[in-house]
């Protein structure tokens, strides 16, 4: 698999997230219940699988690889993308905020949760289409397969220092829960022991 197929595959698994936080968001305008946990395994999931495992391949070792194939960094594709991972950071401890001050201003925090939720699922569905539709295929034009094996194996890398083993299980694992609590299925709890 290159290099950028195996983004464009964490670019799916991130979309599945995304879809959940909006509909969590949604529900909670709405003044429909959602467990805090929803929320809360959102922010997991931004912070871990989307941030130290797949925004770390792309900052660490696809990124740097196109700037110095000639693709412009600052002012260019690579720098907007780069801003855009910032701020997606921002909206995520943004979205930790809230929760932490859910108990001592309920309405404050559900209406930062609901805004900087919302953000998020906007800024990152449309990073992650410039992304698949302009830069990766930017890097497939400059890249060689045997530079895409190696940035491959890099990806592989940072996996294994950053998270572990396991790491598309868990965070694979951690969507079905929140589907299931937004579902309304409240028997996952018993589920907990696997974190």
């Amino acid at each position: 698999m290159k290099a950028t197929e195996v983004l464009k595959s964490e670019h799916r698994v991130v979309e599945e997230m995304l879809e959940l936080l909006g509909l969590a968001a949604e529900k909670l305008h709405s003044d429909e219940p959602v467990n805090p946990e929803v929320f809360s395994k959102a922010v997991d999931f931004a912070r871990n699988f989307v941030d130290k495992c797949h925004h770390a391949k792309e900052e660490r070792h696809l990124f740097p690889e196109l700037v110095a194939k000639g693709i412009p960094d600052k002012g260019g594709p690579v720098g907007v993308m780069l801003n855009e991972h910032e701020l997606g950071r921002m909206h995520v401890r943004s979205m930790a905020q809230a929760l932490a001050t859910m108990d001592s201003d309920r309405h404050t925090a559900t209406h930062a949760l609901i805004m900087y939720a919302r953000e998020y699922v906007a800024l990152l569905k449309a990073h992650i289409s410039k992304e698949d539709g302009i830069l990766f295929t930017m890097a497939d034009r400059v890249l060689p397969p045997s530079e895409q094996a190696a940035l491959e194996h890099q990806f592989e890398l940072v996996e294994m220092e950053e998270m572990g083993e396991g790491v598309h299980e868990r965070y694979h694992h951690l969507i079905e829960e929140v589907r299931g609590e937004l579902s309304g299925s409240g028997s996952m709890t018993s589920h907990e022991h696997h974190h």
